[in-house]
């Protein structure tokens, strides 16, 4: 069924009210940080609310993953800092078209499925980064300008914002011990912006970092050279930003699957993507990808359809369009309290039980991933420099796996039976294992417990049936697999090898 059939699929049992509410408790908090982001980069403020609505919107209808949120993120906002700066926003909604039609291809090629490549210690690493990220920019909140100076909160204000904060928390911690008919981070809200309102209470408002209000998103053409030059100035990053979002949302993809136990698609998130951050080039948004703070706010909240993802994008457009004066007086001390609960359940504390029984080198990548994302703050970076340490390692234990069982048979013929990967790491370990000028006239080399994995397999195979030749030895390769026939049979061009099949012993013949 198309995804946006989904919503009308009555076979499908979707609790409305918590799909409802839980929009509008992720509409709630995705406001300040789509702002806050916005801001940071030098953008117009409704630049990040139209991200947001345009992000959620579309990937909640289209996307492959329902309960998954996407809107204004900072990883992508942050690639995109240095090209507001150096050419203006025009080019900035120039580059987030492109990385759209990035995101598309990759969708369209089915490349989303090398997400698979990143292994468990880089997720619990990616996992616990980000919520010290997110439990940290909290702390953010908790700064004032003061003279033309960013200074920590003190005296009465830092007292009535911790007291506010704690509030929230008490909240979000104790109603679902008696009820989960409604998402308790948005009774926080609702609890605290009334208490602030009933008691006139001086605290720092969603105001205090920008205006909410304004109109529909305009389309708008990005006034820029249609030239290759502009495409040299906006293809890196274009290009970073698309892997970037992509990154995040089949990570986050890969959460939601796992804290669901369904299965989301992502080449259809890919090019849910894509179409979305296209939208926002031309409709003055600042692109975005999935949230994985208020993915995670609005699967705790109950919901696992789509409808809550359209809900909470409407939600924003109509606080745009008419409800900007009520939103701006919600206190940011309750958007702090659900976010820092928020980072609390995001936290993989089961990493701290299995520590001990994981492998040194996962503990060694877990950690490296932890600390590069909550250093950099740049999550995919993180996950990259993760993924390239795990293959490493892998590389260097599987070298270490090929070894051979030597033996003569009643004829005097050598036989070497090799177990393990023969490729580019394990060639070494492989050419050490043959005794050339003590080896009989006849030698076998039996590959039933093996495989020729890449060129400098074939390269070192080939190497070896030289130093029998030149030894005026012969040679059989026994048992070798279709696929490493294969191989060997396409490198015929490059290097001298030749196989002939010897029905007798099925055997490939180095002549």
């Amino acid at each position: 069924m198309k995804p946006y059939l989904q919503l009308f699929d009555f076979s499908k049992k979707i609790n409305y009210k918590t799909e409802i509410l839980a929009g509008l408790t992720v509409a709630m908090t995705m406001i300040p940080e789509s702002l806050s982001f916005a801001i940071l980069a030098g953008f117009p403020p409704l630049t990040g609310l139209y991200a947001a609505f345009i992000m959620g919107l579309v990937t909640a209808v289209l996307g492959g993953r329902p309960g998954l949120v996407s809107g204004g993120a900072g990883a992508t906002v942050i690639v995109l800092i240095a090209l507001m700066k150096s050419h203006g926003i025009e080019y900035v909604f120039a580059a987030v078209a492109f990385a759209g039609i990035v995101q598309i291809l990759v969708g369209l090629f089915k490349l989303g499925k090398f997400v698979r490549l990143v292994p468990q210690p880089v997720m619990f690493g990616f996992v616990n980064g980000l919520a010290v990220i997110i439990f940290m920019s909290q702390l953010e909140q908790f700064k004032t300008i003061v003279g033309g100076n960013i200074t920590w909160l003190s005296g009465s204000a830092l007292y009535t914002m911790l007291g506010l904060v704690a509030l929230t928390v008490l909240i979000v911690v104790v109603l679902p011990k008696f009820t989960k008919a409604i998402p308790s981070s948005l009774v926080a809200i609702i609890v605290v912006f009334i208490v602030v309102l009933v008691f006139n209470i001086d605290t720092k408002l969603v105001k205090n970092i920008a205006s909410v209000s304004g109109g529909f998103p305009p389309f708008h053409i990005p006034k820029i050279p249609f030239d290759l030059d502009t495409l040299k100035i906006i293809f890196p990053y274009g290009l970073i930003m698309a892997g970037v979002g992509l990154t995040e949302g089949l990570l986050t993809l890969n959460l939601v699957d796992e804290i669901t136990e369904t299965k989301g698609n992502g080449n259809r998130e890919s090019i849910a993507q894509g179409i979305a951050n296209i939208a926002n080039g031309f409709f003055t948004g600042m692109g975005g990808c999935p949230m994985i703070a208020q993915t995670l706010v609005n699967l705790s909240a109950g919901a696992r359809a789509r409808l809550s993802g359209i809900i909470a994008a409407l939600t924003i457009l109509l606080i745009i369009l008419i409800g900007a004066p009520v939103i701006e007086r919600v206190p940011m001390a309750a958007l702090v309290g659900v976010m820092m609960m928020v980072a609390i359940g995001t936290f993989e504390w089961m990493s701290f039980k299995v520590i001990n029984k994981m492998p040194r080198q996962d503990i060694f990548i877990g950690i490296s991933v932890a600390v590069i994302t909550v250093w950099l703050h740049n999550l995919a970076l993180a996950v990259l420099i993760g993924v390239i340490i795990s293959a490493l390692v892998f590389a260097w234990q599987s070298a270490k796996r090929i070894r051979a069982n030597q033996f003569k048979d009643e004829d005097g013929v050598k036989h070497y039976e090799i177990y393990g990967p023969l490729f580019f790491g394990s060639v070494a370990n492989f050419n050490d294992l043959f005794e050339v000028s003590n080896d009989p006239e006849y030698v076998v080399i039996d590959f039933k417990g093996s495989r020729i994995y890449d060129m400098s397999g074939i390269d070192a195979l080939n190497k070896l049936t030289e130093k029998y030749r030149n030894a005026n030895k012969k040679l059989h390769l026994r048992f070798l697999s279709e696929d490493c026939k294969r191989l060997l049979k396409n490198a015929e061009d490059i290097i001298e090898v030749n196989i002939i099949d010897d029905p007798r012993y099925k055997i490939a013949t180095e002549k």
